[in-house]
């Protein structure tokens, strides 16, 4: 049987032709394919419960007609992911798709459907600025009821995976981080490849670069962009995702807490960014002596890193660290 690849060719010492993005629409449009087929996505089963009796009908129905349990949905719902990108940016840009790749999208749809789903992409096709309209609208009630009220979780885990997979560029290079996105997904002869179902293709993204976007929702494996307007784009499984995933910020920290105990689990979340002894004791509350004593422990313990800088020490949270925060417990 053959194998279907899309190879993203990259200069293997060009660490700037990688760049990382989030995609609240991809997000948005794998929420909707578990409500299709939840039997099929168990690490959803806690998002599920506490959202199952508020998803709003009509706009649900209208985007199952253009995200199918698997296979391809439209690209215009993805935009282009960046680092930045804001779930009220998202749904903007949707007011915004040109006609022609509207109609681009749809048709990929259409002949890939039949019978009643296959005639209301044809009626989105006969009017395309009604169907944009109703997109965005059925979009944002979608945002609203399903992913806006754990948006804070998701997208902590979204950049947490994000930052482990940055610092894997600078300490282990280009090729060990491409190599660990997923099992699909290797580093050969000067490009990413991955491993896909029934699309293969080349691109040469050699001065334009490619866009590395983890997923919380698509745990199953792999997607790509490859298509003009969208910058080339690999979506991957995000690490760290456990069915507790969505379970309130308050719930994560109460758990850290109850495993390191409090005034440790207060470094370890506040560690997303370079802070000396004196700055962490000040905005814990600490004595100086008892700050350095929990940054000890949590340095032993793999989890946070000390950089000397002059004068200063610098602690940041590892990649162990940011996996124990961002598993959500």
């Amino acid at each position: 049987m053959s194998r279907n690849f899309v190879v993203f060719r990259l200069a293997a010492d060009d660490i700037s032709a990688i760049r990382f993005g989030v995609s609240p629409g991809h997000e948005l449009c794998h929420a909707v394919r578990v409500l299709q087929r939840p039997a099929e996505h168990p690490l959803q089963w806690g998002w599920l419960r506490s959202v199952r009796s508020k998803v709003p009908r009509e706009a649900f129905e209208l985007f199952a007609v253009l995200v199918r349990e698997r296979g391809y949905f439209p690209d215009f719902l993805t935009t282009t992911p960046t680092w930045d990108l804001e779930p009220a940016d998202e749904a903007e840009r949707l007011r915004d798709v040109p006609d022609e790749l509207m109609r681009v999208d749809l048709s990929k749809v259409a002949v890939r459907s039949e019978g009643s789903r296959r005639r209301a992409v044809e009626a989105m096709l006969d009017n395309l600025p009604r169907a944009r309209a109703m997109i965005a609208d059925a979009w944002l009630e979608l945002w609203t009821a399903l992913l806006e009220p754990v948006w804070p979780q998701l997208e902590r885990m979204l950049r947490a995976d994000i930052t482990v997979r940055s610092r894997r560029v600078a300490t282990e290079g280009l090729a060990s981080m491409v190599e660990g996105l997923h099992r699909t997904v290797d580093w050969s002869a000067g490009g990413l490849r991955v491993e896909l179902g029934f699309h293969s293709e080349v691109l040469d993204c050699r001065g334009s670069g490619i866009v590395l976007v983890p997923s919380v929702f698509a745990q199953q494996g792999c997607a790509v962009l490859t298509e003009p307007p969208a910058q080339p784009t690999l979506f991957y499984p995000a690490q760290g995702v456990t069915e507790r995933w969505a379970a309130d910020a308050t719930a994560r920290d109460d758990a850290l807490a109850a495993l390191l105990g409090p005034a440790r689990a207060g470094i370890l979340l506040t560690a997303h960014e370079s802070r000396t002894t004196s700055q962490i004791a000040a905005d814990a509350g600490l004595a100086l002596s008892t700050a350095s004593h929990h940054l000890t422990v949590l340095r032993a313990a793999g989890l946070i890193a000390s950089r000397r800088d002059g004068h200063r020490v610098l602690h940041l949270r590892t990649p162990l660290g940011e996996a124990l925060v961002g598993a959500g417990l």
